[in-house]
């Protein structure tokens, strides 16, 4: 390998010398096609993928070396390119995890821009991102992948000119036979693809400027956006992350997370091409499988896991299974998308003896933005910036520039492809991320709060941050969230929410004292503490504040109501706010919600019992 291309990267310290080189003159390959034909050129027959059917199936795995891997996707890339597809042109894929999702998500971005989906998104949500991402091609689970998905892409809410199917991981026997659609071709993508060419792509290889795919991002209400990722985003990406001098050729990595999440392609699918290391990826369910924890530590056993990538939760998961193999080649665990408290990582590590390494990423930045090592611990931080992103903090607020910021939103199509556009994050380059932060001289992203998060108590802003890292010193406390609540006198008082050890019981008012004693700003000082099986979060997998600010407004609002017979009080969120709604039992009701609400600054809507049929 080029020392060029591989400098010593495994301490803080060499991010200087690392940058001293100019990126462009690292040699990296013009996209993310050009990084597989690398690795299937120089590593033909070396393991590329072993595919997990299912959990309880770890030792049938199906596999494919570079070279079978690079000829997949040729043969499905061609049948796209027969399709019509051409540069400019998005492919929606939407399906769980299974070995053709792996090869049509490369072969999307090959022959035009991938497009994942989450399968699990309503079905107004899908028809709205087919729509703006203009697919006319879906990739979807079949009915022995995924029944759910197959009866919800069979009425998308547009008109596909074609639906190539996927069979599990390792299918045998007669497919499901499937119905036929006026004007669309329905069938199998292996068999439609069983001719075409693989050796080559017939039509012209993406260069490094061209969009690779669109990612949805955010949304906890209206339809996620549609970030878009160039080839360049994506492989530098992916070589950041590669040129981490800890992990060699042999290191074998564990995949679990959905193909629609960055993470997932970028982390685990682009970032081992560089270095030809062996991905091993768990059945369509991934870590939603309650089968994988029991079989987790023989699958990292049989295989020789030496990496794997997951969220606080997981490893939460893991801290409770018993160890009953060799794990000895588990090296380290990567962790991200949501912050991790230190009871989660003192039970991982304790129970394992596996560090966990924090980092820090969002999809706008392409995924990865900051890492952390292991002999070079800083309390606090998610990490050192990775090599050539710029980061800097402006109003309190992390901004990011370099080569990972994505070009834009998808806004919408012309006759010229997809239209980008920036919608306010973007600025002269730099990215603004939302997320109150500080970075010190050394690189260390230390992270605040989101800035949209703020609790607003009488004028004084209060980083929900100072409640949360209180709440989460508490050793059976695994997860902690801090909103406002809305309050008569102060606008906003803060309250919080918290999940526990499994098996451990702390009553709500002992956690109320526990933060009183530790939150270092008076007016911090949490109101309420109410203990939940566990958070919130979004689609995407990430924590969903608006929904604990909706319970709060509806406990505020139903304690305001409390001397209103009748009244029933509910919250929504609705155009990134809390409404509440309150139905009455008549009409003239109304008035008196009007006087006890009137201190509150609270969105509400009357709904009259009586005039419902």
């Amino acid at each position: 390998m080029s020392d060029l291309l591989w400098p010593r990267y495994d301490s803080p310290a060499d991010l200087a010398a690392i940058e001293a080189v100019p990126l462009a003159d690292r040699g990296l390959p013009e996209s993310t096609y050009a990084l597989l034909a690398r690795a299937a050129a120089r590593w033909p027959e070396r393991s590329a993928i072993s595919v997990l059917p299912e959990a309880a199936r770890w030792a049938e795995a199906e596999s494919r070396t570079f070279a079978e891997l690079l000829a997949d996707v040729h043969r499905f890339a061609n049948l796209l390119h027969r399709l019509g597809i051409r540069r400019g042109d998005a492919v929606a894929l939407i399906a769980p995890n299974c070995a053709e999702l792996i090869t049509a998500t490369l072969a999307a971005q090959l022959a035009g821009i991938a497009a994942p989906v989450n399968g699990a998104l309503s079905r107004e949500h899908l028809a709205e991102l087919l729509r703006r991402s203009g697919a006319r091609v879906l990739i979807t689970a079949g009915p022995e992948l995924d029944a759910g998905t197959w009866d919800t892409v069979r009425d998308p809410g547009v008109e596909p000119a074609a639906i190539l199917v996927l069979r599990p991981t390792g299918a045998t026997g007669p497919a499901t036979p499937l119905p036929a659609v006026d004007g669309v071709l329905i069938g199998y993508l292996d068999e439609l693809a069983a001719d075409e060419d693989p050796t080559a792509f017939a039509g012209k290889p993406p260069r490094s400027g061209d969009l690779a795919a669109v990612f949805h991002t955010g949304g906890t209400t209206g339809a996620p956006k549609l970030a878009a990722h160039t080839h360049g985003n994506e492989v530098a990406d992916a070589w950041m992350l590669a040129a981490n001098s800890l992990f060699d050729s042999d290191s074998v990595l564990f995949a679990a997370l959905p193909l629609f999440h960055v993470n997932a392609l970028v982390v685990t699918l682009l970032t081992p091409l560089f270095k030809g290391q062996h991905v091993v990826w768990a059945g369509p369910l991934g870590y939603r499988d309650p089968a994988l924890y029991g079989e987790f530590w023989r699958i990292v056993e049989h295989h020789r896991i030496a990496s794997m990538s997951a969220v606080p939760t997981v490893y939460a998961v893991l801290a409770q299974v018993p160890v009953n193999a060799d794990i000895g080649s588990l090296r380290f665990a990567m962790v991200g998308a949501s912050p991790l408290p230190a009871a989660v990582r003192a039970g991982f590590e304790d129970h394992t003896g596996v560090p966990l390494l924090e980092g820090y990423g969002l999809t706008e930045a392409t995924c990865a933005s900051a890492r952390s090592f292991p002999d070079t611990p800083r309390p606090g931080a998610v990490g050192q910036r990775l090599p050539y992103q710029r980061m800097k903090v402006e109003d309190g607020v992390l901004r990011i520039g370099g080569p990972t910021v994505f070009p834009g939103y998808v806004t919408g199509r012309d006759d010229h492809g997809l239209v980008l556009d920036g919608l306010g994050k973007l600025a002269g380059g730099w990215l603004d991320t939302g997320d109150l932060a500080e970075v010190d001289e050394d690189g260390f992203v230390f992270l605040r709060g989101r800035a949209k998060d703020l609790i607003i108590r009488g004028g004084h802003n209060i980083d929900p941050a100072l409640v949360e890292d209180a709440l989460l010193a508490h050793p059976q406390v695994t997860a902690a969230g801090a909103v406002g609540r809305p309050d008569p006198h102060a606008g906003e008082v803060p309250v919080a929410y918290v999940t526990l050890a499994p098996g451990t019981v702390v009553t709500e008012e002992e956690l109320l004292a526990w933060a009183a004693d530790r939150v270092p700003e008076r007016a911090a000082v949490p109101k309420a503490v109410t203990v939940l099986e566990a958070l919130p979060v979004t689609v995407l997998g990430k924590p969903d504040k608006l929904a604990l600010r909706a319970d709060a407004t509806h406990r505020a609002v139903a304690a305001a109501l409390a001397g209103i017979p009748g009244a029933q009080v509910g919250a929504r969120v609705q155009d990134g706010s809390v409404v509440a709604t309150v139905a009455l039992a008549a009409a003239e009701d109304e008035a008196a919600v009007h006087a006890a609400l009137g201190a509150y600054a609270v969105r509400w809507e009357p709904r009259i019992l009586e005039d419902v049929s």
